[in-house]
């Protein structure tokens, strides 16, 4: 079996608790809950990882290292894998801040990849940044047939489902209606031709259908965490 490459949200952060837009690195520490959420994701991933990386983020940083310590694993901080840039919406947890960001996210799924958050990244710019990674590691590593271990790659939730989008063509409106939990994961096997297959979204496996009538910045206003 070829390796694969596991996008895993980094655990759960003191901003997420007050629900800020926290997306500048370095950002917000862990919790003690966000500690355990990654001792619990080593422990009970079924496949074990042969490299675990990790965006300059603190709470990506540590989520890794809790990982890593638990399967006797060095981590590796990738730049280029941080969140979505939010610009003037930065730590601010108001309902008009969260609604704004998911707006805008909801019109990149659309296929708006030129509208920015105010001050901040457009959908290409994300992109541009976080996808030459993959490429990297699949190059280096995944096309290797030598190579059968998963890639834990820790990052971010906005930023985790709009790249698994791109690459594994993945339905827009899927994505907006299942976000991922603090250390929750997508997960990608390469295939032919330089593409990608999404073989697990969270707890579901495909056919990853259209969802209709999705909501996400009414959903986002009624969650405790609206980066996931």
């Amino acid at each position: 079996m070829s390796g694969r490459l596991v996008l895993v949200r980094h655990g759960q952060s003191h901003a997420n608790v007050e629900r800020r837009l926290d997306t500048r690195p370095p950002g917000a520490e862990l919790t003690d809950l966000g500690r355990d959420q990654a001792r619990e994701f080593a422990r009970t991933w079924p496949h074990r990882p042969g490299l675990i990386v990790h965006s300059v983020a603190l709470r990506a940083a540590q989520t890794a290292a809790e990982i890593g310590d638990e399967l006797g694993l060095d981590t590796h901080r990738f730049d280029g894998i941080h969140e979505v840039q939010v610009g003037a919406l930065e730590n601010r947890n108001d309902d008009e801040a969260v609604e704004e960001f998911n707006a805008i996210y909801q019109r990149w799924h659309e296929g708006d990849f030129d509208l920015a958050m105010p001050g901040g990244e457009n959908a290409h710019e994300v992109l541009d940044r976080y996808l030459p990674v993959v490429t990297q590691l699949r190059l280096r590593y995944l096309d290797d047939h030598a190579w059968t271990d998963d890639i834990v790659v820790v990052s971010h939730g906005a930023a985790i489902r709009l790249a698994a989008a791109v690459l594994a063509g993945v339905d827009g409106s899927f994505v907006l209606d299942h976000h991922l939990a603090n250390t929750e994961s997508v997960v990608l096997t390469p295939i032919t031709d330089g593409r990608w297959s999404c073989v697990q979204w969270g707890a579901l496996t495909p056919p990853y259908y259209p969802q209709p009538d999705v909501t996400p910045v009414q959903d986002a206003l009624q969650s405790a965490d609206p980066m996931g």
